[in-house]
């Protein structure tokens, strides 16, 4: 075989290698969340945490848990809300829930569209904003 030929049948093999690749769906996060401000709070060893969080269709957040509060709001969407000790609840754009810290709860999205959340986080300065808790027992 030729040099040429062998550059060639290679630089094929590179476009039909990158045109698959092209092809292959990247696979979305079910959660992401992008904080948009972070700043001190009145309270010693805290600080607030401001966050636009989307929830994909068909997506959840999975169990997890704040060294801190959350309160956050529906903008768009909706999500089951699932938290430890309680019955699952829809909540739906408008609404909003709060849930201590510690408290282990999962967010799904049972729609066909994204759900856009603007969450706020008042948690210990230092530690992860979301850790993966395991889901209650019954």
């Amino acid at each position: 075989m030729s040099f040429a030929n062998g550059f060639f049948a290679g630089t094929i093999l590179v476009v039909l290698t990158s045109a698959a690749l092209a092809q292959t769906p990247t696979p979305t996060p079910a959660l992401t969340r992008t904080v948009v401000a972070r700043g001190d709070v009145s309270v010693p060893g805290r600080e607030a945490v401001a966050a636009r969080v989307e929830v994909a269709p068909g997506g959840a957040s999975g169990w997890h848990t704040h060294p801190g509060d959350e309160i956050s709001v529906v903008n768009e969407g909706e999500v089951v809300l699932m938290v430890a000790g309680q019955p699952p609840r829809k909540v739906v754009a408008g609404e909003g829930f709060v849930i201590p810290a510690g408290v282990a709860h999962n967010a799904r999205n049972e729609g066909t569209s994204p759900t856009r959340l603007v969450g706020v986080y008042v948690v210990e300065k230092g530690k992860p904003l979301a850790s993966p808790a395991s889901a209650p027992t019954p």
